[in-house]
């Protein structure tokens, strides 16, 4: 698989999976991060180590358009043009209704919605004349709100209603999916262990999944799904079976 993808959010987590995962398939990575320097820094070395070249850094805050113009600009001209874009960069902390004040409101939509719309639009030549594709990682909470986090419920199902939007917009030279998951990886904030148990008994699998059951699933849209638009997987162990 001898493509050029840009993944936004790549030096942790399901990004740095992506990242790992499409590498090793042949593809050459566009490595954004915001603040994760030492972790993009490692993740660029070790996989240029493995074959030289392959993979570029790029720091950028997407809240400004400024340098989010700037990304779109170097995923363009650093290899031969773009041929995915997996939109994952993302903010995520809990926010109570009555507690919402503006600057959350634009920070978790501003990052999670109005970030990859833009980078899309910016990159959408490339692409096009690629034929590429534009994967956006979304959440299982876009279609049931997730009690506590209502704006950041409200901006993944935006993003949601974005991915079928575009899909008919830039239909048919580039193909739009997303891929939304569960139970993957744990808030980086502590969990109890109790809590953990309360969300599993409701997973019809009983556990949870890893960053590389996303990343599976990218690959998948990118390599296997020439025939998809406009289509959500969703990789959740079956948590959405319950209520």
């Amino acid at each position: 698989m001898n493509k050029n993808v840009l993944i936004t959010g790549a030096a942790r987590r399901i990004g740095e999976s992506c990242a790992r995962l499409l590498h090793s398939e042949g593809c050459n990575i566009i490595l954004h991060y915001r603040s994760s320097k030492q972790g993009a820094l490692r993740i660029f070395k070790e996989l240029n180590e493995i074959r030289s070249d392959s993979v570029r850094l790029v720091q950028a805050d997407l809240m400004k358009i400024s340098e989010l113009s700037m990304l779109a600009q170097k995923a363009e001209s650093i290899w031969d043009g773009l041929d995915i874009l997996i939109n994952n960069a993302s903010a995520f902390y809990p926010q109570p209704v009555d507690e919402v004040l503006e600057n959350n409101w634009d920070e978790l939509l501003g990052c999670n919605l109005k970030a990859p719309f833009f980078l899309s639009q910016a990159l959408s030549e490339t692409l096009l004349e690629n034929k590429g594709c534009i994967i956006n990682i979304i959440d299982i909470h876009a279609e049931r709100g997730l009690k506590g986090y209502p704006v950041y419920s409200i901006s993944k199902a935006g993003l949601v209603a974005m991915t079928k939007v575009l899909a008919k917009e830039l239909a048919p030279e580039i193909r739009v999916n997303g891929v939304s998951p569960g139970a993957i990886l744990w808030p980086e904030k502590n969990c109890s262990k109790s809590e953990k148990n309360e969300i599993l008994q409701r997973v019809a699998l009983k556990r949870s999944g890893e960053p590389e059951d996303i990343a599976k699933a990218v690959r998948f849209l990118v390599e296997d799904a020439n025939y998809m638009t406009g289509q959500i997987l969703t990789v959740d162990g079956g948590r959405t079976l319950y209520c």
